[in-house]
């Protein structure tokens, strides 16, 4: 009895230190990361509008992208206990409190966005403190077995990474594939050891995704999805310029220039970069007249930066941007020169 007893105060007193870990940094930057400022008054020039605020708060989100995108460059050429993960923890909550502190010139945080982000920010502490965890233990000892030659299935892992990444960058993570890409483990597996262990590992945690995903799809089905259009006005262009891009729609006239109705996410980076370089210039967006961006450098501070994060496996930093919407073709075409490359416009 005396045994079970302390068994369960033993499990109690880790679950209350693990709750008390992922619920720090949200209280953190609920009681810490106040923003200042007061938002100016602005004429939107869009018919539909969206909250400014979001152009801030949608990065939290990509933050998570991203640390998807820096693990599987870390394990294509290396292990998955070389990844940082605590380091992208550190990266996710230090930006939404850098970020909750410039939002006060934009507007209120509204209680589904606040909640949003830090829900998201808890799932993506557990998901790497777990999965590091792992890897820098039994997984690490996987690779002592193993030896210097990366597996079968190391490989096949780091192309199923990449591809995760990269499926990321437009559509939402809960539409993907995972037991997909456990069957594929699993059918490509060798009798070596690691093979086994990455099969079984890596395995679970698909399916383990999977499930959650299930979940999640759900729900938003229940609440309805996002728009996947913007609507904007631009001055600069011709009609045939604008409706040469797929998915682009020529609205009406507007003041200055021209509304439109074009894609989201990271399709619409692409238009507004190519867009730029052709002599645009973009009036509002979404009612909006301000609007981050992020860009990639190989120093790490960059004058007029919100926040600079490093980026794991490329050995450069990414540098987030808040500017004026009429200032930002002009700060697209001149990336170059400043030694910037432009990675994601983020919209509402």
């Amino acid at each position: 009895m005396s045994f079970i007893a302390t068994f369960l105060k033993r499990t109690l007193q880790l679950l209350l230190m693990l709750v008390l870990t992922l619920a720090a940094p949200s209280l953190y930057v609920e009681t810490m990361c106040r923003p200042s400022g007061e938002p100016a008054p602005a004429t939107p020039l869009s018919s539909e509008t969206r909250p400014e605020i979001r152009t801030l708060l949608t990065y939290p989100e990509w933050h998570i992208v991203h640390a998807y995108d820096d693990y599987a460059t870390v394990i294509d050429q290396g292990n998955p206990h070389d990844f940082g993960y605590l380091r992208a923890i550190a990266g996710y909550w230090s930006s939404l409190c850098t970020l909750t502190r410039a939002s006060g010139e934009l507007g209120e945080i509204d209680g589904g966005t606040r909640q949003l982000v830090h829900v998201i920010g808890v799932s993506f502490t557990f998901e790497m403190l777990m999965k590091g965890l792992y890897e820098e233990t039994i997984g690490r000892a996987a690779t002592w077995v193993r030896g210097p030659q990366q597996t079968r299935l190391d490989n096949l892992s780091a192309l199923q990474a990449a591809d995760y990444a990269a499926f990321l960058q437009q559509v939402p993570w809960y539409r993907y594939d995972f037991r997909g890409d456990a069957a594929t483990l699993n059918a490509a597996a060798t009798d070596a050891f690691r093979d086994q262990e990455r099969a079984f590992a890596l395995g679970f945690e698909h399916l383990t995704r999977a499930a959650y995903a299930d979940v999640i799809a759900q729900a938003v089905a229940a609440t309805g999805f996002d728009d996947l259009t913007l609507q904007m006005v631009v001055t600069g262009l011709t009609p045939a310029q604008i409706e040469a891009v797929e998915g682009v729609t020529i609205l009406r006239d507007a003041p200055g220039g021209v509304e439109i109705e074009t894609p989201r996410y990271r399709e619409l980076t692409g238009i507004l970069a190519n867009w730029a370089d052709q002599g645009a210039t973009f009036l509002d967006m979404a009612g909006n007249d301000q609007i981050m961006f992020t860009a990639i450098s190989d120093t790490p501070d960059v004058p007029g930066a919100l926040a600079s994060l490093d980026r794991q496996g490329y050995g450069d930093t990414r540098h987030l941007f808040l500017i004026p919407v009429t200032s930002l073709a002009e700060a697209l075409r001149g990336l170059d020169s400043a030694g910037l490359r432009l990675e994601h416009i983020h919209d509402y």
